[in-house]
């Protein structure tokens, strides 16, 4: 029994090396994002400094990337463990709605009010969450497609609980402090919020052993068993987390427009898709990093917002991130491919070759 814990404790020592590798991987790729982010701003600020350049347009950009950022953390997680939760969008109306209609049937303008639908809008989205999770792990459907269903059948609820109209029931007290509110004057709450989840999302994934559990399902769900990682409970565990965050995006987007938003989340799921992976994060699983995502997620908003103040079609701005897209997942592949394959490394440790 000493020799068996023994060798677990080894083999997880060797899971850590080699997920610190991978975490300075995406990180390097983060930075590299990082400097083209740069390269943008520098563009546009030189072609309308008067009015890109500005603090106004600032905050505006960080306003629009703050709720993709929280659902940028738990699709991390999602992506890291070689998943994909294309539900996140329909969560997030999901979780918006029935808050806001629990918040409609209590009544009233104050925090009680609003506490109460934070918290129905957290559990619906955890709900989801536990959902996906369990249809992957419990009835072996590949996360597309496991996803793909869900996103259908929380949109298809969303309309039917609404009959298709939006509700605006929202408590002053959450648009107010929330969605509009600012901190010294400046600092729009909604950033802060978003700011702090990112920071607890980063600790999370690189100092835990939640997080390091997560790099070593991604990389070799086999493996993971053999060193005692319960896979398909962290599987589970993965994707409640993603929901809870589209729960969260819920109710910030519902603080921040006032309503639903039912018609309004169509491609929101692939936007975060396509920051996580252009911020380092691998489709193939075992390589990420929440740094690099939220970079990845400023590049849409950036260019959106520049191709609108310089007078270009904002529609160029899909087509920008689709190249860009394209290109940080042939990089990643090359990468992997120069390595060997990550999953070939991890399955020499674990057959002790």
């Amino acid at each position: 029994m000493a020799t068996t814990t023994v060798a677990e404790q080894t083999n997880l020592a060797e899971e850590h090396r080699n997920s610190s590798w991978l975490v300075r991987t995406s990180q390097i790729q983060g930075f590299q994002v990082l400097i083209f982010l740069t390269a943008l701003i520098i563009l546009f600020t030189v072609l309308a400094p008067a009015s890109f350049g500005t603090a106004s347009n600032a905050w505006a950009i960080l306003m629009n990337t703050a709720i993709l950022a929280v659902l940028g953390i738990g699709m991390t997680f999602v992506i890291i463990t070689a998943g994909i939760d294309l539900s996140i969008g329909s969560v997030l109306v999901f979780s918006s709605v029935v808050s806001s209609k629990v918040m409609s049937a209590v009544g009233g303008n104050g925090w009680s009010t609003a506490l109460i639908g934070i918290a129905v809008a957290l559990l619906a989205g955890a709900a989801w969450g536990l959902i996906n999770g369990l249809i992957i792990t419990r009835l072996n459907v590949p996360p597309l497609i496991a996803t793909l269903g869900t996103m259908g059948v929380a949109l298809g609820l969303s309309q039917v609980i609404t009959n298709g109209v939006d509700i605006r029931a929202v408590p002053a007290s959450l648009s107010e402090a929330v969605g509009y509110g600012k901190i010294f004057g400046q600092v729009p709450v909604l950033v802060v919020i978003s700011a702090v989840l990112v920071v607890i999302g980063i600790i999370l994934l690189h100092q835990t052993k939640f997080g390091l559990h997560t790099f070593a399902v991604g990389s070799n769900p086999e493996g993971s068993r053999r060193v005692g990682i319960k896979v398909d409970r962290h599987i589970v565990l993965v994707y409640m987390l993603s929901g809870l965050t589209a729960g969260i995006a819920g109710v910030l987007s519902l603080a921040y427009f006032q309503t639903t938003t039912l018609s309004g989340q169509t491609v929101t799921n692939l936007n975060v898709i396509a920051g996580v992976v252009i911020g380092g994060t691998s489709l193939f699983g075992g390589i990420g990093a929440i740094f690099g995502t939220v970079i990845g997620l400023f590049i849409p908003a950036v260019l959106q917002n520049g191709f609108v103040v310089i007078g270009v079609q904002a529609f160029w701005q899909q087509v920008v991130v689709g190249i860009v897209l394209v290109i940080a997942v042939a990089i990643d592949q090359r990468k992997r491919s120069g390595k060997g394959g990550l999953l070939k490394l991890f399955a020499r440790r674990s057959s002790g070759r």
